[in-house]
């Protein structure tokens, strides 16, 4: 992957003053929920910079980066786990996917997203219209992946992962996504939080935070002003008595690179490669999960199939 740069000055000092991203997990309410919660303002700028986006598409994006990053908390190891939305709607859906390492990556099926008019707010619900949500989890020594699936049902990402754990896992969870933008469009702050009951966790527990949850506001302006996700973790859920289990830095990353595409185009048949050598160069590849192009003269595809032509 090649990180594009981000253009504008003041952007990147503001980026620079921040806190580095990253995900803490707690255990809360004596033990009965686990809390993830994750800063994610350069990871968000890096994924506009890279993939060009407007700002629906990167509100759109920018919400299935951090809940891939706030999914990570699911797996361990050299396990991943994909994040996939198939819908009606102009944007047609959203490929997601993170490792537990902390990288994460994805792209828009359709970036720019096409409108008929601009919206009046930043309500998804219109722009994903009918579809389905699913949830992948690649698991390292595992022939088989299991994936779980359901249908959309608010049209916002928080509350269809929330709908998903419920019933495709049952298991009770709550998620907030935030990303703070300000007065030019610029993303200032970018955040987000992942509440999981675990066994024994009692209704009164779960009501309680519930009620935390939907008193929750503006937790990316909080992060654009400085505060990490651990002091945020520690002090928004403070009578909970959050204890600090885990920290893991995160980021937009890809594996991709010159070496695995010059791989694929020497796995295509014959008449693909003719075809290419008659077209036109410079020769421009795309990775669509991190908008990386890599570029390729004549000579350097005639180098690469000079055993096949």
């Amino acid at each position: 992957m090649i990180s594009r740069t981000i253009e504008d000055k003041e952007l990147k000092e503001h980026i620079t003053s921040l806190p580095a991203d990253g995900r803490e997990v707690f255990l809360i309410a004596d033990g009965n929920a686990r809390l993830s919660v994750v800063s994610a303002t350069t990871m968000v700028n890096q994924m506009r910079a890279n993939h060009n986006t407007g700002l629906l598409e990167t509100y759109m994006l920018g919400q299935g980066y951090i809940a891939g990053a706030l999914l990570q908390s699911t797996v361990k190891g050299n396990d991943r786990i994909q994040l996939n939305i198939e819908c009606g709607g102009p944007v047609k859906g959203m490929m997601i996917e993170s490792w537990a390492s902390g990288a994460v990556r994805g792209y828009l099926l359709q970036n720019p997203i096409p409108l008929e008019k601009p919206l009046e707010k930043l309500d998804t619900s219109m722009v994903y219209g009918p579809g389905f949500l699913s949830i992948t989890r690649i698991l390292e020594g595992s022939k088989t992946p299991f994936t779980g699936q359901i249908m959309l049902e608010y049209g916002n990402l928080a509350n269809d992962l929330a709908l998903y754990f419920q019933e495709s896992e049952q298991t009770p969870s709550l998620f907030y996504l935030s990303i703070n933008f300000d007065k030019s469009g610029r993303v200032w702050g970018a955040g987000g939080l992942f509440v999981q009951a675990l066994p024994g966790c009692s209704d009164e527990i779960l009501t309680r935070l519930e009620e935390k949850a939907r008193s929750l506001s503006g937790m990316g302006e909080k992060l654009g002003n400085g505060m990490s996700a651990l002091e945020y973790g520690l002090t928004q859920f403070e009578e909970f008595k959050p204890e600090h289990i885990g920290h893991t830095p995160i980021g937009f990353s890809c594996p991709c690179s010159k070496e695995r595409f010059d791989a694929y185009l020497n796995t295509l048949p014959q008449n693909e490669k003719e075809a290419i050598m008659n077209g036109e160069f410079p020769l421009i590849l795309e990775c669509f999960n991190c908008g990386t192009k890599y570029s390729y003269t004549k000579e350097e595809i005639e180098s690469l199939f000079r055993e096949d032509l």
